[in-house]
């Protein structure tokens, strides 16, 4: 296990910036966007990871985040694709670690070998049970039960710089809202810096849980609270996401989306591509009158999409797809 707290001045000085002094720098376009990956499961999908990576680097995004694979192979890929990430290109890269399946001796280990390879951006959750996000979640006997316990682990190891989700809709364990803030509230005051919410496709539940969040706890409101967006692309995509997130599609989205999906066997894709973009447009333009300090966008490890919704909002991304 590598030792976090005696990895040296000199691991930590190579990670850069954090997340919100990213977001605080003078930004050229309209808005700072982010983009987040997950781990590829074979050599084709690592190698489309890495056109999509150098197409965003181009584009000089804030930061990139890479999803956790919590088992076996998938957990070592993740590690060292975010390394490499973080070395072998200018992105600012942010790591999720996860506390499900994980004792504290396993996520000190984790968190040291993402400090081996000078990533100090890390975004703290409790993670979705393997097999059913839905299922019950069972906490590992020498593990944490909370992301706000992560954070406080993660902070205690070193100079670290953490994140944590939100969940506009609500986190489908909380009974209400309001215990919903709460918990929010609990993870910021562990330490947590900033935010990004779970993918929504509803402006107004964003901006009521910053109105709450703001409400419960003003000093824990003023710090960023980052939308995450994704263009849809594929309606029955969409839904099994939503489905599995406990999360929803607002019924006026379903309903443009599956006029465009049309009646037959197989939906239009090319028709719910150009609506998804449309709708993801309109949410980003909305988030930016709001006063948004950035749009966090879910790839899937793609590029075009999200790269058609910044162009339309104002941030340059010519030549960006050129070999992409």
């Amino acid at each position: 296990m590598t030792d976090v707290t005696s990895s040296g001045s000199d691991v930590l000085a190579r990670a850069g910036q954090s997340v919100v002094e990213r977001l605080a720098d003078p930004y050229p376009g309209p808005i700072p966007f982010s983009v987040e990956f997950f781990p590829p499961r074979d050599a084709e999908a690592e190698a489309r990871l890495w056109r999509t990576a150098r197409t965003f680097e181009r584009m000089n995004p804030a930061f990139v985040s890479m999803t956790y694979g919590a088992g076996g192979t998938t957990r070592d890929r993740t590690v060292r694709i975010a390394g490499e990430l973080a070395t072998e290109t200018t992105l600012l890269t942010v790591a999720h670690l996860t506390a499900v399946n994980h004792s504290i001796e396993e996520i000190r280990g984790l968190v040291g070998a993402y400090a081996d390879k000078g990533i100090t951006n890390l975004l703290a959750l409790r993670g979705d049970p393997p097999g059913d996000p839905l299922g019950e979640w069972v906490k590992h006997p020498q593990g944490v039960q909370y992301a706000e316990e992560l954070v406080t682990l993660i902070n205690e190891l070193g100079d670290f710089h953490t994140g944590v989700a939100s969940f506009p809709e609500g986190h489908h364990r909380s009974p209400n809202l309001a215990a919903d803030t709460g918990n929010l509230v609990r993870k910021l005051r562990a330490g947590a810096e900033y935010s990004v919410t779970q993918v929504f496709f509803d402006v107004e539940d964003f901006l009521r849980l910053r109105d709450r969040l703001v409400a419960a706890d003003p000093e824990q409101g003023a710090k960023p609270l980052i939308p995450g967006l994704m263009p849809i692309t594929s309606l029955a995509t969409a839904r099994r996401m939503t489905e599995l997130s406990g999360s929803k599609i607002p019924a006026e989205v379903e309903s443009r989306l599956a006029k465009a999906a049309g009646d037959g066997p197989d939906e239009n894709r090319a028709q719910v591509r150009a609506v998804g973009i449309d709708l993801c447009t309109e949410m980003s333009e909305r988030l930016i009158s709001e006063g948004v300090p950035c749009l966090h966008f879910c790839s899937l490890n793609f590029a075009k999409a999200t790269s058609e919704v910044l162009e339309r909002i104002g941030i340059d991304t010519r030549g960006a797809l050129v070999g992409a």
